[in-house]
């Protein structure tokens, strides 16, 4: 920073020292906004996915059980199994795997939302700058 001699008292130089604190407290806390309001968006889309993911996991549970059980229980007893296990055998197959489904999308939801972290790094950085110069001025 170039040092240049300043023949403005004291009070005067004061004064412009607060009004830019305050002007630039007044941009990071606009800064802070903007990047809450792209955090909460990130989160909102995740938890929509999310949501989705939940409706089609209840979804594919009731259409696969209806449809995908009669069809496993029908080939099991062509394979020679009674009908009684043939039934309960592919209930359980199915329901294993429209559960597999279902966490692998909820599971995703859930770590995109954790990685999405609500932290203010810009508006940190940011004010770190700021009030290096401040120092700065002061000294």
């Amino acid at each position: 920073m170039v040092n240049h001699r300043d023949d403005r008292p004291l009070p005067e130089l004061m004064t412009g020292l607060v009004a830019d604190i305050s002007g630039l407290f007044r941009k990071e806390i606009d800064l802070a906004k903007a990047e809450a309001s792209e955090n909460v968006n990130r989160a909102i889309g995740s938890l929509e996915t999310l949501l989705v993911g939940l409706v089609f996991a209840i979804g594919a549970i009731g259409v696969l059980l209806s449809a995908a059980v009669q069809g496993l229980a029908a080939f099991l007893v062509a394979q020679n199994m009674t009908e009684p296990n043939a039934d309960a055998l592919s209930a359980v197959i199915i329901g294993v795997v429209v559960a597999l489904l279902a966490w692998a999308m909820i599971s995703r939801s859930i770590s995109h939302l954790r990685g999405s972290s609500l932290k203010f790094d810009k508006t940190a950085s940011s004010l770190q700058r700021d009030l290096d110069v401040v120092k700065e001025r002061v000294q």
